[in-house]
Formats: C-alpha cells, structure tokens, sequence
C-alpha cells in the first residue's frame, strides 16, 4: 500500500510542510499591513533607544552639575537676607560661582523637601557637591543677623533708640556714648568736636547677634567716609570754600527741612544764599535740635543756643542730623539763580537780583515755595494758612 494512511488519498506536499526556520527573505512577502507593521516597530524602537540615550546624557549633565568634578574651592562667605526665597538663594549662588545652574539646585532642594533659610553668615565652597551645600544651609548660622534701617535725617540719638528697638540686647545709651566719645575714628571729623553727629550714614544695616553698639557706630562712620568719597566731598566742599564738615552741616539742615526731593537743591540754595549776605539762616530744625519736643514753638524760637539760628549768624557747630547722599549732593550743588519766569521773579523792583532768599511749606504733599523778598514771602505764608497748610 502507497502513501501515508493518516493522509487522505489527495493530499500533496506543500513548501511550508517541512519548514524548520523563518529567514528574513520569506517576510518580503508578508501582506503589506505587516510590513507596515515592522516598520513602526523599527521606529518606535529607534525612538525608544534615542530617549534613553538623550535621557542617559540629561542624567549625567545633571549628576555633574550636582557634583562637580575636582576639589572645592577655597571657602568664600554668602550671606542670607531676611525673606529670601530658595529661588533667590539659588540665583545670588550661580551668580556667585559657587554652583553652575540654579535651576538644577532648586530641583535638587525641592526633592529633599526644601530648606528652612535662617538669615545670617554661611561660609560655602565654590564647586561643592550640592548635598554639602543644601547641608551648610540647613545648618543655623554661626553668626546670625537683623536688619536695621537707619532713615535719612535721623539725629544720633534718634538712631540710638532706633537700634536698642531692633536689637533687644543693645542699649540707646551704650549707642551714645560711642557716637559721642572719640575712640572712633572718622576723617570726617574735625579735631575738636567730640560728636559724630552727622557722620553716620543713614542706610540698612545688617546688624549680627555678636555685634556692640561701638562696632555699629563704627560701621555707619565708614559708610558715610565711603560715601564722601563717592561724591567727592573734599573737592566739591573746597570749590565753594567751605570744610567738608561744613559741608555736612548743611546737608543736614537741608534733610530735615526738605520733604519733596525738588525742593533740596533749592533749600540749599537758600541756605548759601543767606550765608553770603551775613543775613540769619532761620532754619526751624536748627532750632529745634536738642530741644524738648513738649516745648512750644514759641518757647523754643526764643531759647538761646548755639543751634538757634534765629539768634545766631552762620552755621551751627554741628550737623542736626545725618543726612543722606541725595541731601550731601544738594549741598555741594545747590540749585543756582531762578529762572526770570520763576514767581520770586516776577514783579520784582529794578535793582532787585532774583534769588532765593525764603521758603515756607506750601501744600499738604510738602513742596515749599520760594521767594526772593520779605514781602513775597509774607504773601507766601498767607496763601499757606489760606491753604490750610499752616496754622
């Protein structure tokens, strides 16, 4: 019998029958749907292996960023202000070369769950790993800080009290006395005065747990001797042939009377003005300075001292206050002549020089109007009590 009897009668071979292994060649055949198919594996898979090689690159870069390579630099100081954020902190680090990308660094503290920022003094390392880095700053400070404003025209006692405000356990008293013994040096003083009245920069200073009242005072000295010399103070108080300590004083006589910034070079204009005719500056903070504030106007108007300069020709011996640099600058160029169009111009007798000789406050915002006589500065005061202005 022919043939195998499982198979029926009509059965024959075919190529498939006997097939041990598929080869790439016998796919060509494959209906196109499954040649699409393969393409888009093809794909998919190159898209796949490029990811993970971009995301093996990114990875890296990161780790390198996070880590660099080498030893760290030498350690420098950074300082945490009062309210800084981490994206303030990462910005002033990548600024500072002490990391090379903020927004890394602030990933990276993000996943440790943040910092809590205490502000003060921190001593980093430039190109440390940033687990050191997030560490140092996780860690209080050994040297803390709080930041006291000292504004413009404050008196020396007046930034006394201020501090012992600020800084629980510094005292008014203590401020005093360092501003008015001469431990401290300043260049700015001349050899007999005692007080750094006038000498000390009002500005915002960061003041640290282990700091004294002396060291304070001498800090705000050397503001205001940088200061002067940022506005070349010797050169500008020898050109209109006065001290730089006179210089000084004026400055701030024009603080404590100016409101608005416009009226300081004018204020100061006044003050110059009235020196050159040997007339009495009159100036009510002069006055005022040293003075009990309980007293009236009257009472104080009519107290003879060296401050009062109703009394008393020229400047008064010290500075009233400490002025700011807007108010320094004022005083080493004040506002010049009036224009002919200006009101102290106007109707003026012949013979009359048009300048500022008097100022009274002329509206609720603290502008002043000047005038170059005694009646057009009556009138002036007139308009002001009219105003409500004045009493």
């Amino acid at each position: 019998m022919t043939g195998d009897p499982l198979l029926p009668n009509d059965w024959h071979d075919d190529p498939w029958d006997h097939v041990s292994s598929v080869s790439g060649d016998s796919l060509d055949s494959l209906p196109r749907e499954f040649g699409q198919l393969r393409g888009l594996t093809r794909t998919v898979a190159i898209v796949v292996a490029a990811s993970l090689l971009l995301l093996g690159s990114i990875g890296f870069w990161v780790v390198r960023v996070l880590n660099p390579s080498g030893n760290p630099e030498v350690a420098v100081n950074f300082t945490v202000n009062d309210g800084d954020t981490i994206a303030k902190i990462a910005s002033r680090l990548e600024d500072a070369g002490i990391i090379s990308n903020a927004t890394i660094f602030r990933w990276y503290v993000s996943t440790k769950g943040s910092i809590a920022l205490t502000p003060g003094y921190y001593s980093l390392k430039p190109r440390d790993n940033a687990g050191d880095i997030v560490q140092a700053l996780s860690t209080p400070p050994a040297q803390t800080f709080i930041s006291v404003t000292f504004p413009e025209g404050m008196s020396v006692a007046q930034m006394g009290e201020r501090l012992a405000e600020k800084m629980v356990f510094m005292k008014s008293d203590q401020f005093l006395a360092a501003a008015n013994g001469t431990e401290i040096v300043s260049s700015l003083r001349p050899k007999n005065i005692s007080s750094l009245e006038g000498l000390l920069f009002p500005d915002t200073y960061q003041i640290s747990g282990d700091d004294t009242e002396a060291r304070v005072v001498a800090r705000l000295a050397s503001m205001m001797e940088r200061v002067a010399r940022q506005v070349e103070l010797a050169a500008g108080a020898k050109i209109r042939g006065f001290s730089p300590y006179e210089i000084l004083i004026i400055a701030s006589m024009v603080e404590r009377e100016a409101k608005v910034p416009e009226d300081r070079s004018k204020i100061a204009q006044v003050i110059y003005n009235r020196l050159s005719k040997k007339m009495k500056l009159e100036i009510d903070a002069s006055v005022k300075y040293g003075q009990d504030p309980a007293m009236s106007w009257t009472d104080m108007k009519a107290t003879d001292t060296p401050y009062n300069t109703y009394l008393h020709e020229g400047l008064p011996p010290t500075p009233i206050a400490n002025p700011g640099k807007a108010s320094i600058q004022a005083a080493l160029a004040p506002f010049g002549n009036p224009p002919a169009t200006d009101a102290a111009c106007v109707g003026l007798p012949a013979g009359v020089k048009c300048e500022y000789l008097y100022y009274v406050l002329a509206d609720a915002a603290g502008r002043h109007v000047f005038a170059t006589t005694y009646d057009q500065h009556l009138a002036n005061i007139e308009k002001s009590k009219t105003a409500g202005v004045l009493p």
